[in-house]
């Protein structure tokens, strides 16, 4: 058995790109657009992963957009997505300049949550060793939920 991808419905294929890839810094592996079915289907994969995912070896994102209008409730129902990241607090500060809320700001230099723009929670860990508690995240206040 082998971990393949995750697929989250997204409500705006560009709003979600900018999230997934200028914000968090995934790369699109590559893209299908179902004119039958009337839906697009993006992969994506962390930087670290990019050359296994080209080749299907390593797990990814599989964004589905359907053409025609829906309702998806409950972004949560499923529980969230985690990623490794060399500097936390770098990439909060990416997310949070770019609009994105931090819910669950990265305190103990290790553990953070975001919420993409179809509500997905997404946890961030520190690659290795918790960094050394720092402003303003140290004192930060969770904000929504995760």
């Amino acid at each position: 058995m082998q971990y393949l991808h995750t697929m989250v419905r997204v409500h705006n294929l560009d709003a979600s790109l900018h999230f997934y890839c200028d914000l968090l810094g995934l790369k699109e592996i590559r893209r299908k657009d179902v004119e039958k079915g009337r839906f697009t289907l993006v992969f994506l994969a962390a930087p670290e992963d990019e050359e296994r995912a080209q080749k299907e070896q390593a797990p990814m994102i599989e964004l589905t957009y359907n053409w025609d209008p829906e309702t998806y409730d409950g972004g949560r129902n499923f529980g969230h997505l985690a990623y490794r990241v060399d500097d936390i607090y770098a990439v909060c500060q990416r997310l949070q300049d770019g609009g994105v809320t931090i819910n669950r700001p990265p305190r103990d230099g290790h553990m953070a949550f975001v919420r993409s723009p179809d509500n997905i929670s997404i946890e961030l860990l520190q690659k290795g060793d918790a960094l050394a508690a720092q402003e303003p995240w140290a004192s930060m206040e969770n904000s929504g939920t995760w």
